[in-house]
């Protein structure tokens, strides 16, 4: 199910959570961030597509959308992405030249409509200045976030994210325990290259996330979240490469959650 609330005055949440047996529930969130050239951050999962669109009309008419901002191409992020662009003739999508090819692999993007903004690079859209950022922790090469200095609003991608028993409409109603080992053990099944990373290079890219001082920090993966959890969320991604790394079930557990599954209530 997915459903809908104000991250800020002017900056919608469409989230539903996708249930991990045995971890927990990890969340799926996209953004509409309003203003004179609205944007939606992300299109949702392919597999909740139809009912994404219709969140999404209760809280902006897609005709009135300008672009899409997609960090990358996995299918919890590309879900609408064809669908809005066959509604909406003005409709476009900035993402990089590394997006754009791997799109190209299953569902080409239009070249005419096709924006590219590189990490460093900035973008004005209507009332707001966006700064892509390659976030310190991703899943896909061409994952790119960005920062909206003006508004103190980080925009992460997968990065932050959490594996949670409850997902509520704020980071900040999670106990300290809980956010931080559901984002340890995320980092670790999303990103597992994190057990290989050298610790002071990596704790310089945290550092540079740190220096943004955000006020509100919006993940793919995690409720929203105020900027004074920031240094909580950096203290997670600091023990992630130390934590166990995850491995998943093997063939017999499997065949025994299935069981478990096809037994009577």
């Amino acid at each position: 199910m997915i459903t809908s609330y104000a991250a800020a005055p002017d900056i919608e949440v469409l989230t539903s959570s996708f249930p991990v047996p045995g971890f927990g529930f990890v969340p799926i969130n996209a953004f509409v961030i309003k203003g004179s050239e609205p944007i939606l951050v992300e299109t949702g999962a392919a597999i909740e597509s139809a009912e994404f669109m219709q969140a999404l009309r209760s809280v902006i008419d897609p005709a009135d959308l300008r672009w899409i901002w997609l960090s990358h191409t996995d299918f919890d992020h590309i879900g609408s992405l064809h669908q809005l662009l066959a509604e909406n003739p003005r409709l476009r999508v900035i993402t990089t030249f590394l997006g754009m090819g791997i799109m190209g692999l299953t569902a080409p993007l239009p070249m005419d409509r096709v924006h590219f903004v590189n990490p460093g690079e900035t973008i004005t859209l209507g009332n707001r200045t966006l700064t892509a950022i390659k976030p310190p922790v991703f899943d896909n090469p061409c994952t790119t976030g960005f920062y909206d200095r003006k508004a103190g609003v980080l925009f992460s991608a997968d990065c932050f994210g959490a594996l949670l028993q409850s997902v509520p409409q704020n980071a900040a109603d999670l106990s300290e325990s809980d956010l931080r080992d559901g984002q340890i053990v995320w980092a670790t099944i999303d990103s597992p290259w994190l057990h290989k990373v050298d610790t002071a290079a990596f704790a310089r890219e945290l550092n540079g996330i740190r220096e943004l001082a955000p006020t509100l920090i919006l993940s793919n993966h995690l409720p929203a979240a105020p900027g004074h959890l920031l240094e909580r969320f950096l203290g997670s991604l600091t023990a992630a490469p130390g934590a166990h790394p995850f491995v998943g079930p093997n063939q017999a557990a499997f065949e025994q959650m299935l069981k478990q599954m096809a037994a009577p209530a």
